[in-house]
């Protein structure tokens, strides 16, 4: 018998996503964190941990990006918890969202073979 899954981690998920395009866009004040979208937000079963899936604009910015997000992510768990009221606060781990420059590299040579035909 198959166990059915909450859709409570990924309804955390939406909601972690949201507040950390404000957070990051409205407080973080590190230089190294630019232009950084925030494409989802998977939460372990448990509710403990948050994987942070970001693109980050220029492209040429992500290991600084990617140190700067590290590096705040303990400012940016405490000011969660200060909007969402849970009894513990996922850890957030930023991951690079590849997706996203697959798709554009994947269009590119989909647009150059149809132009050689």
């Amino acid at each position: 018998m198959e166990k059915k899954s909450s859709g409570r981690p990924q309804k955390l998920g939406d909601q972690i996503q949201r507040e950390l395009s404000d957070l990051i866009q409205r407080e973080l004040r590190d230089p190294r964190v630019g232009m950084v979208t925030i494409t989802s937000v998977d939460v372990s079963p448990d509710l403990s941990h948050a994987k942070v899936f970001f693109t980050v604009l220029p492209e040429e910015k992500l290991p600084e990006t990617s140190k700067g997000l590290s590096r705040a992510a303990g400012y940016l768990r405490s000011q969660l918890a200060k909007r969402i009221k849970l009894y513990t606060t996922p850890e957030l781990r930023f991951v690079y969202d590849e997706s996203v420059e697959r798709g554009d590299r994947l269009s590119r040579l989909i647009d150059s073979a149809n132009k050689k035909s």
